[in-house]
């Protein structure tokens, strides 16, 4: 039996950088992989598939175009599937292959089958390895898989949830996609930008509770530009999707409407992928949502086995699960280079606009009784956001008064999860709006943003309107 100090679960984020990180100070490492495409959620079914699906969209579309002069150009001819698809396939291909080639240059040996438990120390690897190893750790890194209420019909065809969206053969004349998270809603904008006709079903009265509420506000507006009808505080009671393709899938609400649609997606929400890995032999439970419990070390309440990535639910970030791989592992083997994940870290959601954040929103510093007032600068204001025809979106800064010390920074619009990282940078060094507008950037750029969102700051405390 082949022995190892580290044995992964799962090439995803979490596993891919844990392994190659063991492996880089010199631990002897095994990965196992059930699936064909290595990557999980992030390479193959979920971050970076998603993500090339919304630039295809705007570029097959003509939104990249979109404003000079306020024209639009639309679709230069009828975009096939194939179109849609091609660049996703090519990228998630790469990506795969890229994150395989990684884990081979770190000499980490590779096991092709489903992982189960035989002890806290032993996994059975199944077929094609069909063979049984021991690690001295082991990390359970085998991410999330969408989760199926049993009232909703799942055929891959026309009835879909999050992954198998990504392999749909030909376009929706129409679309209902439940919930209104950050999945859901980024595939109602992705899809309405092809010209695909889109409810949004969301079961609150608000969408993406956990955003800055102007945000919300301005997504939900450019969300109805895009002629997404958004039907709030209703839920599903039925979805019947007919064996004939040529008739329509009928959605019942509890409200007793119905919609008829080409086809319907679920994005209500993912569960931990634990139902193979036979957990009870080693005295590990699960919560309602299947996401295993960890310590902030991404240790479970087995010393050996740590868990990292979407199977311990919240954030469930591609970004921040990659952190919780190198996390767990320092704490393995003391490496002393990463013992906890950044408290402050970004959030993006890639809807048309895009949408990102960290810090405070202004509700939860209000709700904690911080004095505080916000700046906001507008895309249409700025010089190169006229030159980019940007007709909505803005910039908002929270701070608080009297030190204007900045402590969230809310935005929404093109490249706003590449613009957020300087707000990261105001909020884990403290600074003030001072800081903000006594630095030079490039001219015309985005980023004065900040710098007039910062003197919008200072007009607020000021009491006066009019900026420099």
């Amino acid at each position: 039996m082949e022995e190892y100090e580290l044995i992964v679960l799962g090439t995803g984020p979490a596993g891919e950088k844990a392994a190659v990180k063991a492996a880089y100070f010199g631990h002897r490492v095994a990965i196992v992989e059930k699936e064909t495409l290595f990557g999980g959620a992030e390479a193959v079914t979920g971050t970076l598939p998603s993500k090339t699906l919304r630039e295809t969209s705007l570029f097959l579309s003509g939104k990249y175009e979109k404003g000079l002069f306020s024209i639009e150009r639309g679709l230069q001819r009828e975009a096939s599937i194939k179109d849609f698809m091609y660049r996703k396939n090519l990228i998630t291909s790469s990506e795969a292959n890229e994150i395989q080639q990684n884990i081979y240059r770190h000499k980490v040996d590779i096991y092709k089958g489903i992982g189960s438990f035989e002890d806290a120390n032993t996994v059975h690897i199944s077929a094609p390895s069909n063979t049984t190893i021991r690690g001295k750790y082991i990390l359970i890194a085998t991410g999330s898989c969408p989760f199926h209420p049993s009232n909703i019909p799942f055929d891959h065809k026309r009835v879909h949830d999050s992954d198998s969206i990504l392999g749909i053969e030909r376009f929706p004349i129409s679309l209902c996609v439940v919930g209104a998270g950050v999945i859901g809603c980024e595939y109602a904008t992705i899809f309405a930008t092809m010209g695909v006709k889109v409810y949004l079903i969301n079961d609150k009265h608000e969408i993406l509770p956990f955003i800055d509420r102007e945000i919300a506000k301005e997504l939900v507006s450019q969300m109805k530009d895009q002629k997404i009808e958004i039907l709030f505080e209703e839920s599903i009671q039925s979805v019947v999707a007919p064996q004939d393709e040529h008739m329509p899938v009928v959605i019942t609400l509890t409200s007793g409407k119905k919609i008829e649609t080409d086809m319907f997606l679920l994005a209500a929400g993912r569960r931990g992928n634990v139902k193979d890995l036979k957990l009870e032999k080693v005295g590990l439970e699960v919560d309602n949502r299947q996401a295993l419990p960890v310590d902030k070390n991404y240790r479970t309440k087995v010393p050996n086995i740590f868990a990292a990535g979407d199977v311990v639910g919240f954030p469930a970030l591609a970004s921040t699960s990659m952190e919780q791989g190198r996390v767990a592992v320092a704490n393995m083997f003391e490496t002393k280079d990463l013992n906890e994940l950044p408290q402050i870290f970004p959030y993006g959601i890639y809807t048309i606009p895009e949408v990102s954040m960290v810090g405070f929103t202004e509700e939860q510093a209000l709700q904690k009784g911080l004095p505080i007032k916000t700046g906001v600068a507008r895309y249409k204001d700025m010089p190169r956001g006229k030159i980019m025809g940007v007709r909505g979106g803005f910039l908002k800064l929270v701070f608080e008064t009297p030190s204007l010390v900045v402590i969230g920074v809310h935005i929404i619009g093109p490249i706003a999860t590449e613009l957020i990282h300087f707000g990261i940078h105001l909020i884990e060094e403290k600074k003030t709006l001072y800081h903000v507008i006594s630095h030079v950037y490039n001219y015309p750029t985005l980023h004065d943003l900040y710098k007039y969102a910062a003197y919008d700051g200072l007009s607020a405390v000021a009491g006066r309107k009019v900026k420099p």
